[in-house]
């Protein structure tokens, strides 16, 4: 029998993050670990949050920081020509206003890997969460066309949910048996072919990048592959997988506190309900 080796599995999904930060907390609350955490948008600055137990930062983050009206559309199109900030909301608001600070993640105990999308391969690559700095940890949330991509070390990066929309696949290839996977979005979702228009915008936004509006082109695809690999996993008894219980209000660049304290709330009642199956996968005494 093969040694038990865990992954904790986190998509993205903007504000609905706030979801993935209760469920987190609940983690933290039970003390559960996992050998390999992987995190994607959202999912990557959630990520570090939990690796360095900080509680009160999913919280605050989740409901306060991402709902920042400074971060979004028309102020932050006059600030920056995007509807989404990333420059102000990592270097102003988390880094000053909130006291982020990664530099805990390098003396972590364990390890993660955020999913960043590097143009000038076109392609989605993973980075320790021992080694980023704050710049990378950016990339890996900076949406194309709504926000601007990183520059960094002489590489052009951004959000891998580009191809990675739930990084279970990596987890596999890495050797994990045993996975926790937290999404955003209902069981039920299915998610549609981008708009031709869209494509078509990836392409004449990224010209460097040929591989872009190809892989927007298949994401919907990409994304059904990891929800079947997910499924498998279940039926094979190797993966609990959690996600909101009830329909919520918040979207991708829309919700209040109210509403984003709700949804987090409902991440952590969720994760307690399914304590017996997480517990039973992760082979800890109840």
């Amino acid at each position: 029998m093969s040694k038990i080796r865990t992954s904790l599995v986190l998509e993205g999904g903007g504000m609905r993050g706030a979801y993935t930060a209760g469920a987190l907390s609940w983690l933290i609350d039970n003390g559960v670990e996992f050998d390999r955490s992987y995190g994607i948008s959202t999912g990557a600055v959630y990520l570090c949050n939990f690796l360095m137990k900080a509680k009160d930062k999913l919280f605050d983050f989740s409901v306060n920081g991402i709902v920042d009206k400074r971060i979004l559309w028309w102020r932050a199109f006059l600030r920056c020509g995007k509807i989404v900030d990333y420059d102000y909301l990592f270097d102003q608001i988390l880094t000053v206003e909130k006291k982020f600070d990664i530099s805990p993640l390098k003396k972590c105990k364990r390890e993660g890997f955020i999913g960043i999308y590097d143009l000038s391969i076109g392609k989605t690559e993973y980075h320790s969460t021992k080694e980023i700095d704050m710049k990378e940890l950016q990339a890996s949330t900076a949406l194309p066309i709504l926000g601007k991509s990183v520059k960094y070390n002489g590489k052009e990066l951004m959000d891998g949910g580009i191809t990675d929309m739930i990084p279970v696949t990596k987890a596999v290839e890495d050797g994990c048996n045993r996975h926790l996977i937290i999404t955003t979005k209902p069981g039920n979702y299915v998610r549609k072919p981008a708009k031709k228009v869209i494509v078509e915008l990836m392409r004449l936004t990224y010209p460097q990048c040929a591989n872009i509006s190809k892989d927007y082109e298949i994401r919907h695809l990409n994304y059904q592959k990891q929800i079947d690999l997910i499924k498998d996993l279940e039926e094979k008894k190797e993966a609990v997988y959690v996600y909101p219980s009830r329909s919520s209000k918040v979207t991708r660049l829309g919700g209040t506190s109210e509403e984003l304290t709700e949804l987090y709330n409902l991440g952590y009642s969720d994760m307690e309900e399914n304590r017996e199956r997480i517990f039973e996968l992760l082979g800890i005494n109840a």
